[in-house]
């Protein structure tokens, strides 16, 4: 793994104060940034939860500096929540600090659940960004239709007894969307990959693996 360097710290967002960890690494010049956003604050969601830990802990794993935070009105972030709306500004502001931290190094973005869903929204129109992981998409009530003119490459990863994603929709949605792409299901796993966040963590190096070799990234501790 990585050697981990916490900074813990607050960004300027348009609602106030956002809440904000990065995990950054000995590399100063590492080839890619990360950024992971976190599922609805009105249901407990922060950057804390299990799901968007253990993503971006299998990111560091790979050499890179990852940045999560809480969207407004989570944790210690101030502001009130928006319905997605003003969180999309959020995760511009995110952006806007990896881009000044690491000029010219592109971004992968991830998102969980709503993190999904406002995350990849902003992570397709925005040319900082060059990869996309949506963990859990809610598509059974929620409008993912940007992702169907979104050409970057995107990996998805869901339950398969996912509660506010059934397989059936998730898999008619991905054949809706352009390449390049890879789905995942999860066999029995629920929303929150209960118990199988190894497999989670598994499938992002599988697909990291092919789109990047390890020879190409920093040696790991």
């Amino acid at each position: 793994m990585a050697d981990i360097f916490h900074r813990n710290f607050f960004l300027n967002g348009p609602a106030g104060k956002l809440e904000a960890l990065l995990w950054t690494v000995p590399n100063q010049n590492p080839p890619m940034t990360a950024l992971v956003c976190h599922p609805h604050p009105l249901f407990a969601g922060t950057m804390h939860n299990k799901v968007v830990y253990q993503t971006a802990k299998a990111l560091h794993n790979r050499g890179l500096p990852v940045l999560r935070f809480n969207f407004r009105g989570a944790g210690l972030s101030e502001g009130a929540h928006d319905r997605g709306i003003g969180e999309q500004e959020d995760v511009r502001v995110a952006l806007d600090y990896l881009a000044a931290g690491f000029p010219a190094t592109p971004i992968l973005l991830a998102g969980f659940s709503f993190g999904s869903v406002v995350g990849l929204r902003v992570g397709c129109a925005d040319e900082r960004v060059v990869e996309l992981i949506g963990l859990g998409l809610p598509v059974d009530n929620s409008n993912l239709s940007y992702l169907q003119e979104c050409t970057k490459p995107k990996l998805i990863l869901q339950g398969g007894y996912d509660q506010f994603g059934s397989r059936a929709n998730v898999e008619s949605f991905f054949e809706t969307l352009p390449e390049p792409k890879r789905l995942v299901i999860i066999n029995g796993a629920d929303h929150f990959f209960t118990g199988q966040l190894d497999k989670v963590a598994g499938e992002i190096d599988v697909w990291l693996d092919e789109r990047h070799p390890r020879a190409a990234l920093p040696s790991q501790a």
